[in-house]
């Protein structure tokens, strides 16, 4: 089975406070849309932003509003390890199907610390952990060897998802952990097509946020071995990339192109990583309609 998971935007309101209905308008888009699971605060939930009272809140909120409807997962990292234990066996405890925790960042580090801390987590959630590898946030690449030390000698840590531009790094901890219950899966959206074919389980991909129904299909597709199709919506996917590269953060971008979808929602981000230039959003929705126009016209002739 493979599966497109949101890394969900978190919605706040013109005083940076969690817009509560904004966030439940997108959380039944997405459900509605027919993606597999939702992972919250991930990198494009501007979790950073975030105080503990404040996660707490919209995990709250994505439990009620969910209703068990699809998979959830959360990304519970705080700076201090207690805080981010504690958050992780919270939502846990709420139903969460899993914790996606980053490798630590801004200070250096070795693969035998990173293990350490891993090892560490793993011991004291009482639930299924999966590694997030983003070395152009964390500056660390986490190994093969050592997510594969990792699996074997901890049960709980599930699966890793592997946001790198090389995807031979991905294709390195499929072999690795070949012979384990182990989920991999990739970050960037393009490489959908390559995390299956090397034993990957799918993508946890921001672009879903704005497109779920594209991915929907493209994961129906895929399921049903309908592999035109799966072409052609790839192809859709790769058209859409360059939407992360208009802006250095794509986060204000995406929630306005949402509003675009018809979503009433507001799409506000937090200071300083609220700038939008209006020629950059038009050039976007410029390439968002195209590809939605090429869809539908595509689906109007099945």
């Amino acid at each position: 089975m493979c599966e497109i998971i949101t890394p969900s935007l978190t919605l706040f309101d013109d005083t940076n406070t969690i817009d509560r209905a904004g966030n439940e308008t997108l959380i039944n888009f997405l459900i509605d849309s027919g993606v597999n699971g939702i992972l919250v605060l991930g990198s494009s939930g501007e979790f950073t932003t975030l105080n503990l009272e404040e996660k707490l809140s919209i995990f709250d909120l994505y439990t009620t509003v969910n209703n068990h409807r699809v998979d959830l997962f959360a990304g519970t990292n705080c700076a201090k390890i207690e805080e981010t234990i504690h958050l992780s066996n919270t939502v846990l405890a709420q139903g969460f199907k899993g914790v996606m925790i980053i490798c630590p960042y801004y200070y250096g580090i070795s693969q035998r610390e990173v293990y350490n801390y891993y090892a560490y987590l793993a011991q004291h959630i009482s639930g299924d952990l999966y590694i997030y590898n983003y070395p152009d946030r964390s500056g660390f690449n986490i190994s093969p060897q050592t997510v594969y030390e990792l699996a074997i000698s901890h049960p709980n840590i599930k699966g890793l998802k592997d946001s790198v531009s090389d995807p031979l790094h991905t294709n390195g901890i499929a072999r690795a952990v070949a012979s384990l219950d182990f989920k991999l899966y990739s970050g960037f959206d393009d490489q959908f097509l390559y995390n299956i074919a090397t034993g990957g389980s799918g993508c946890i991909g921001a672009l879903s946020n704005i497109v779920p129904d594209i991915w929907a299909d493209l994961i129906h597709a895929m399921e049903n071995s309908q592999m035109k199709k799966v072409l052609f919506l790839s192809h859709l996917i790769h058209q859409l990339m360059p939407l992360y590269t208009l802006s250095p953060n794509f986060i204000p971008l995406f929630k306005k192109l949402l509003t675009t979808r018809g979503l009433a929602i507001s799409d506000a981000s937090i200071f300083p990583n609220n700038a939008l230039e209006p020629s950059t959003f038009e050039t976007a929705k410029r390439i968002l309609d195209t590809v939605l126009h090429t869809y539908h016209a595509y689906n109007n002739t099945l």
